[in-house]
């Protein structure tokens, strides 16, 4: 694995983008108020378009490579008067709106009041810190985006001013919505309640809710990139049985679905190394003992198999022993409708290696990260002290897992997990173990990578997060961006905005009902035998008015 620098080099999307006549231009027009810092910026923006009409207009009519608010332009919007504008400041950043918009879209916010800054991902306008690239991506393809916050106690006027959109971009993360006082099931309802209407929706709740649940690892399982002995347990019984028949033959990796972070995520090994050669051949018993660590912070605790059989269905009682861990346990609790469930899968010993990201937008891979935990350690969650390398999507280390994913596999995912007419989401990662099974830094005798999971809520752009306001940056903004990051960000946006204009255009595109298709097909025969001389022009005529006799 490459050493890892302390920043990474723009992709050789961002670079080849960075040469096109439009980057050019944004740079030039970005450098006189990056040059005055971000609270020069501030204090300008606040002076509206009397200042900042000064500012040169750039290639294609775009003004000021992106930094004039967006109230300078006038265009055919979804009429948005009656929500509450949320945002502190106008959207500093954002493109003017076309002045015919092939599609109208709406990117979705959720400001928390009773957290800082409105929430862990703000910047100090009260907009998510990576909105307005995705937004602009959204414009550059002639398309609308306007940027709105979901108020929990305007629901209803909320939901049916969305009707007038035709594609809702959802940026709410996880929990905020619950905390701002609102309702994650309502909320959700609301959008497909959308989709029915023909309404597009990235990503939709059925796709988070598939993506994201733990059980998609079995959806996959029989798929190059899944393990055949991969399981999901939704009762007691199934996780008694289960369990102990798959840990007694390879370690393994519990995960339950409701947690984040690592919390949940228990890779064990019998203390005794007695696995059986063949999956089946037997079952531990209940006094055998188990090594754990928990992928959350890599502390490690000792249990027998009742002990943790126990934790995982009632949480901490007198027959599950002392537990260390931050979580309840209880990860079945409420059952299957409720999201109660457990995936255990086979562990591989090269996740000390790290893991791979594959970040993607729709069915594009724009870059890979190596994640390697710190020594010792087998988590390379965030916070945990591991080492993030960065490579290309067209990275020879990873071009059989590249095709495997790409070209086998990511035709039919969205079926796979259960959402056969949904599209694959505009921005999402797939993470990748080394299911090699030798021993970690021996040479591999398989090259095979697995999924271990999927998120497609709200992932975050990283190159702006510059941007998000925290206790020692409590003024943080979209101006604090570095250029090059910016670029880079920059290059993401339009991506998403030609795929979701694909995804639009195809959608809105409806198939004739079976009887106009026959129509169109006689239609086109009598045509084409006028057109090579087997039909005479008054024949054709006449067979063609025939057709369409009432």
């Amino acid at each position: 694995v490459r050493a890892a620098a302390p920043r990474s080099a723009p992709s050789r999307q961002a670079q080849a983008f960075a040469a096109t006549p439009f980057a050019m231009a944004f740079r030039a027009a970005f450098r006189p108020l990056r040059a005055l810092g971000a609270r020069g910026a501030r204090l300008i923006a606040k002076q509206r378009p009397a200042t900042l009409a000064a500012v040169p207009l750039v290639s294609g009519g775009l003004f000021a490579g992106a930094m004039m608010p967006a109230n300078c332009a006038e265009a055919p919007l979804v009429d948005v008067s009656c929500l509450t504008k949320v945002a502190k400041i106008d959207d500093v950043g954002l493109l003017p709106q076309p002045q015919s918009p092939k599609y109208k879209t709406a990117l979705v916010q959720i400001y928390v009041p009773s957290q800082p800054f409105g929430g862990s991902d703000k910047s100090n306008s009260g907009h998510r810190y990576d909105s307005i690239p995705i937004a602009n991506g959204m414009i550059a393809s002639g398309m609308s985006c306007q940027l709105l916050h979901y108020v929990p106690e305007e629901h209803d006027t909320f939901f049916k001013v969305m009707e007038g959109f035709d594609a809702i971009i959802v940026r709410c993360n996880p929990g905020q919505i619950n905390a701002a006082g609102g309702d994650q099931m309502k909320f959700d309802d609301g959008m497909r309640a959308l989709q029915k209407k023909g309404i597009q929706v990235w990503p939709s709740p059925d796709v988070m809710t598939n993506m994201g649940a733990k059980d998609a690892l079995c959806k996959i399982a029989n798929l190059e990139i899944g393990l055949p002995d991969t399981l999901a347990y939704y009762t007691e019984e199934e996780l008694d049985a289960g369990f102990k028949k798959t840990m007694a033959f390879q370690p393994r990796v519990i995960k339950q679905n409701r947690g984040s972070s690592g919390e949940g995520i228990w890779i064990i090994k019998l203390k005794s190394g007695n696995y059986c050669k063949n999956y089946g051949d037997r079952s531990c018993t209940d006094d055998e003992v188990l090594e754990l660590m928990e992928a959350c912070d890599n502390h490690a605790e000792t249990h027998t198999v009742r002990e943790f059989l126990e934790f995982c269905k009632n949480g901490r009682t007198a027959k599950s022993g002392t537990w260390t861990t931050v979580g309840k346990g209880k990860y079945l609790e409420g059952g299957k409708a409720a999201g109660g469930q457990l995936v255990d899968q086979r562990f591989c010993p090269r996740i000390v290696e790290g893991e791979i990201r594959m970040n993607m937008i729709g069915d594009t891979c724009t870059g890979l990260i190596h994640k390697k935990p710190k020594a010792g350690g087998i988590s390379a969650v965030g916070g945990t002290g591991s080492i993030y390398t960065f490579y290309p999507p067209d990275a020879p280390e990873f071009a059989k897992l590249m095709g495997d994913f790409t070209q086998k596999d990511l035709p039919t995912l969205m079926a796979n997990l259960g959402v056969p007419n949904e599209p694959l989401p505009l921005w999402w990662t797939a993470d990748f173990i080394n299911a090699d099974p030798g021993k970690p830094g021996t040479p591999c005798t398989i090259d095979k990578w697995i999924v271990g999971e999927f998120n497609c809520s709200c992932v975050g752009i990283s190159k702006c997060l510059p941007a998000y306001c925290k206790a020692d940056t409590p003024n943080a903004s979209f101006f604090d961006i570095p250029v090059r990051d910016l670029m880079e960000a920059t290059y993401l946006g339009n991506l998403m905005g030609q795929k979701a204009l694909d995804i639009l255009a195809t959608s809105k595109t409806k198939a004739p009902s079976p009887a106009a298709a026959k129509l169109i097909t006689r239609v086109e025969a009598i045509k084409g035998a006028m057109a090579t001389g087997i039909l005479t022009k008054d024949e054709g005529s006449g067979m063609l008015s025939k057709l369409f006799d009432v």
